[in-house]
């Protein structure tokens, strides 16, 4: 049956939720997966959830038929299509696995559990702060099995370092250092819009994001640099990054940080992207305080490599700072120091290999707290990295003096921010150029998800969600 958007959205929380929202999978009974979306991320995680015993690939989907087509040929015998809808409103869909552009993870998130569908969505697990909760509060309401794509939280190492932590070897934890070095290249600017491949349902494609000319070179992947469509670097690896800081540092106790600051621009390519390639970010944890640096350029100009935190000669992307030596570790391994740098402790995981399987186990028990990751923590992890894009977005014309007095007490602020000029010396661009912003700092209501004092203006609570097209609104009520 063809919905249009009107009706779709009219039936999915009452018809369809109706209909098969307390279905409920057996322990030994077959598990058919829906996947929506048929990227790279897409199409790894069909081939990782392919190889679990009892799991079945039942439907395909994306909205440009040529990733379907593809699809099709390693799973022939899934259905597929290239609307959402099909794969929601089908009986025999237990579980729907959303690995789509940023900007439609929540709503069909939400759609699915109105239907009765457990779900596992990709990192950020939304594109902005408000509709995040909308689908904890889905999860909860329809009693969903309902996992964020942070993988990394199913490794044994998680456990191993928070072990080490706990045994006092390496004393009081001072500060966290949170890293992302991957070189990327200039999506480059077309002088006309981009003409938009016959294969591709434009409508569907988009979605909630607002129809809006592109100008970069190539649809896919790229919109990660489109804040209409997705969330920069940030809330690209951002996620992953600081779901470890959560999970392993702050053991999901603390809820938000206090305050928020980002600064950096988009620097050197002068492309159709929006986000910026470098970005520092302070976080007020209370007793323990993060700094984050996102760099995209690389080491220097005409090297071909990511930058390094020259600090500790490291890329790692999580640095725990502590009296008696320190933490630098990444996904699937790491190593304790001394303070003389003496390798006091080597780990090594697996990069969180068994998620998959932990999500089918939780689907099978019905016990959400089975999770690894379970969708209110990875809402967290991700608004996280909203909140530094946000103040990010709030800049103004960037000035050092400025920016270090922003928080004055604290040395490591004044490291990275130290940093981001050196990574533009070394690569040949001014700091001081309009290019090059320093954003608002932030003041977060914790349990309201909102701004609080000086920093609850108009425009930086307007970014705490967006304006939707219309048909594919986020529900103010799920």
């Amino acid at each position: 049956m063809n919905y249009s958007r009107r009706s779709f959205l009219a039936t999915s929380a009452m018809t369809l939720t109706a209909a098969s929202a307390q279905k409920v999978v057996g322990a030994n009974e077959r598990i058919r997966l829906g996947f929506i979306g048929l990227g790279g991320r897409g199409s790894g995680s069909a081939k990782w959830f392919s190889k679990i015993a009892g799991v079945e690939i039942a439907y395909l989907c994306d909205a440009d038929q040529k990733h379907v087509d593809r699809a099709k040929k390693l799973y022939p015998q899934a259905k597929g299509t290239q609307n959402l809808r099909d794969v929601i409103e089908d009986k025999d869909v237990d579980a729907v696995v959303v690995s789509t552009a940023n900007h439609w993870h929540v709503l069909a998130s939400v759609w699915a559990c109105q239907a009765g569908k457990d779900v596992y969505v990709e990192k950020p697990i939304s594109h902005n702060i408000w509709e995040g909760r909308k689908l904890v509060e889905a999860a909860r309401k329809y009693d969903r099995i309902v996992q964020g794509g942070t993988q990394q939280r199913s490794d044994e190492l998680q456990t191993a370092i928070k072990d080490y932590f706990d045994s006092g070897e390496l004393g009081k934890i001072k500060y966290v250092r949170c890293n992302r070095y991957g070189k990327r290249a200039s999506i480059g600017r077309r002088k006309t819009p981009l003409e938009i491949p016959k294969s591709l349902d434009y409508d569907l494609w988009l979605g909630p994001a607002q129809d809006l000319p592109l100008y970069r070179e190539k649809l896919h992947y790229d919109w990660h640099w489109d804040w209409n469509l997705g969330n920069g670097e940030l809330g690209n690896w951002g996620p992953h990054i600081v779901d470890d800081l959560r999970n392993v540092v702050f053991r999901d106790k603390l809820k938000y940080p206090k305050r928020v600051i980002a600064g950096g621009g988009r620097l050197g390519w002068d492309d159709a992207g929006t986000s910026p390639n470098t970005h520092f970010v302070y976080m007020d944890c209370g007793d323990i305080p993060v700094i984050m640096d996102v760099h995209n350029l690389p080491r220097a100009k005409g090297v071909d490599g990511g930058d390094v935190y020259k600090r500790r000669r490291t890329s790692s992307f999580l640095i725990v700072e502590c009296e008696n030596g320190y933490y630098a570790g990444g996904r699937g391994g790491g190593r304790a120091y001394d303070k003389d740098g003496k390798v006091l402790k080597k780990f090594k995981g697996d990069a969180g290999g068994a998620h998959a399987q932990n999500f089918i186990d939780a689907v099978r028990s019905r016990k959400k707290e089975e999770l690894n990751a379970e969708i209110e923590d990875i809402h967290l992890s991700s608004a996280w990295c909203h909140l530094g894009n946000i103040s990010y977005r709030l800049g103004q014309q960037y000035s050092r003096e400025q920016a270090e007095a922003q928080v004055s007490d604290f040395q490591g602020w004044n490291d990275v921010i130290g940093d981001f000029h050196e990574h533009l010396k070394a690569n040949e661009i001014a700091a001081g150029g309009s290019d090059v912003r320093l954003g608002a700092m932030l003041e977060i209501d914790a349990d309201k998800e909102t701004f609080v004092g000086a920093s609850a203006t108009t425009p930086a609570l307007n970014l705490l969600r967006r304006h939707y097209r219309r048909g594919y609104e986020v529900p103010e009520v799920v």
